[in-house]
C-alpha cells in the first residue's frame, strides 16, 4: 500500500501548502483529495511534485505493508 504522508512532512518543512499547490502551481484540488486518501495519482503528478518541492520521490511517498 503507498502513503503520501512523507508528502506532507516535506511540504510542512519546505512551507508550502495545499492552497500553494492548487492557486500557485495550478494543481488540480482533486489530486490533492486523493494524495490526501491515499489514493491513485499519476507518476506524472509525482514528478511535477518532486520538481515543485525541489525533492526525490521517497520524499513524497512510501510503501507500507499491506495486511490482509
Amino acid at each position: 500500500m503507498i502513503s503520501y504522508e512523507p508528502l506532507w512532512k516535506t511540504m510542512k518543512e519546505k512551507g508550502v501548502t495545499t492552497y500553494t499547490l492548487i492557486k500557485k502551481y495550478d494543481v488540480q484540488s482533486k489530486t490533492i483529495y486523493n494524495l490526501k486518501h491515499n489514493k491513485h495519482v499519476t507518476t506524472a503528478t509525482l514528478e511535477r511534485l518532486c520538481e515543485i518541492l525541489e525533492c526525490t520521490p521517497n520524499e513524497i511517498l512510501e510503501f507500507t505493508e499491506y495486511i490482509k
